[in-house]
């Protein structure tokens, strides 16, 4: 892979290629990409999606929107520093194509932002729960009626494969979804691969599957245009990561390892000095005694400590990126950046704290279970009224259902996209309107 395709400008529609040097310095088509999502609807449903603690009640506990703004503000940072790197190691990508270093942190706080798009309410639980409707609940009657890359993509539904079908998906008046950079579309794609094979390598790419059947066509294009190295695997479509996807892995990882544990610690649910111990053993060489002791409240003693432990993770990944960058481009690298960090034993301490004290947390447990309930009974309620009217079936209350949810039903679509429609549909709810729809279903809100 190379860098100056990697780079691509390109849009979905264009018929010309977009040359940095001929950008506008004041709306560069990469920030142009970051607006864009930040306006969708898609992104502001974020504000009531779980990252953490479900339906949480305290104002300082994140939810998928803020989440999505930090790694955001995270991946801009590696981005830039990177691209001081590559821009020294090839400089010819500035002095004759016109590239800046801000350039890679515009494409990466981009796909940043966008990584958690596609996520159903409910947190990877959600997931969770469609998936299990088609593969061990009523929905696997549709298991023989559909191919098998079909009914996996169903079993096993992927926020990231949704994601990419939200940016890229086409519709009346908004050809090519919100028309992204080519380059930030490589960026976000984080397992360039379809659900089967499933898992057929060690390699972190292949650890799930990055776009639904429905867009296999939309995900080559983007793929062969970018230079994205295509894997030999029989009739199976997979590619290299693009490199930058790394940085936006590394945002992520770095804000949800040490912003969750903040968060559980701010709840009561970490121990305060138990927590505290384990952040400054990740800072001992930039933490600044003096200035600490002076902080008198739990609160700004974990806030110093996680802007300490944000910026030493950074520069950390900084260097495994530049380190392994040849790599990267080859498609030879096979794990996370911070899976190679020196500071891989304290982020692993601090990650199985959090999965013991909130990820496993009753509060968090119950609210899964519900999470499970709701999404369950949304899926059976549409999946029965649509394909009733695909087969022509159709009772009162599937038209009711119909008029009343008449985006979940598209007469052009085959079965495959009707029951995907409808997962979208879901996925799109925040966790609030999906307990709202739920209550309205069950007669318990009118």
């Amino acid at each position: 892979m190379n860098w100056e395709q990697l780079l691509s400008l390109k849009r979905f529609g264009d018929t010309n290629k977009r040359l940095r040097k001929e950008q506008d310095e004041t709306r560069l088509g990469f920030e142009v990409d970051y607006d864009r999502i930040i306006f969708s609807s898609e992104f502001r449903s974020l504000q009531d999606k779980t990252q953490v603690i479900p339906l949480s009640k305290t104002d300082f506990v994140h939810t998928r929107l803020t989440h999505s703004l930090e790694v955001s503000v995270v991946g801009r940072t590696l981005g830039r520093k990177v691209g001081v790197k590559i821009l020294e190691k090839h400089p010819h990508l500035q002095s004759v194509h016109g590239y800046q270093p801000n350039d890679f942190g515009a494409i990466v706080a981009a796909a940043a932002l966008a990584h958690d798009i596609g996520n159903p309410p409910f947190g990877h639980s959600g997931e969770k729960a469609i998936g299990e409707y088609f593969k061990s609940g009523s929905g696997n009657f549709f298991e023989d009626k559909l191919t098998k890359k079909e009914y996996q993509d169903l079993c096993d539904f992927e926020g990231n494969a949704n994601g990419f079908k939200i940016l890229t998906e086409s519709r009346s008046g908004r050809i090519g979804g919100l028309r992204l950079s080519y380059a930030t579309l490589g960026a976000f794609m984080k397992y360039p691969k379809e659900s089967l094979p499933k898992k057929p390598t060690q390699h972190i790419a292949d650890k799930k599957y990055g776009f639904f059947q429905q867009d296999k066509f939309a995900f080559i294009d983007v793929a062969n245009d970018l230079g994205l190295i295509k894997k030999e695997q029989d009739d199976a479509i997979s590619f290299s990561r693009h490199p930058l996807t790394y940085l936006v892995e590394a945002a992520d990882d770095i804000c949800y390892t040490i912003i969750d544990f903040e968060d559980g610690i701010n709840l009561g649910l970490i121990n305060e000095d138990f927590a505290l111990e384990y952040l400054i053993n990740l800072v001992k060489d930039s933490i600044q005694i003096k200035k600490y002791n002076q902080l008198t409240n739990t609160k700004d003693r974990v806030s110093y400590l996680r802007a300490l432990a944000i910026n030493t993770l950074i520069n950390e990944a900084v260097e495994v990126f530049v380190a392994n960058e040849a790599d990267i481009l080859n498609g030879t690298f096979s794990v996370s950046l911070l899976d190679k960090s020196k500071y891989e034993a304290q982020i692993d301490d601090i990650i199985k704290i959090s999965v013991a004290n909130i990820y496993e947390s009753k509060e968090v447990i119950d609210k899964e279970i519900a999470g499970y309930e709701v999404l369950k009974e949304l899926l059976h309620v549409f999946v029965v009224a649509a394909t009733n009217k695909h087969n022509q079936e159709m009772s009162n209350y599937d038209k009711l259902i119909l008029k009343a949810y008449p985006s979940i039903y598209n007469a052009s679509d085959s079965l495959y996209e009707c029951l995907l429609r409808i997962c979208n549909y879901v996925s799109l709810l925040s966790d609030s309107n999906a307990i709202l729809t739920f209550k309205t279903l069950r007669g318990n809100h009118l």
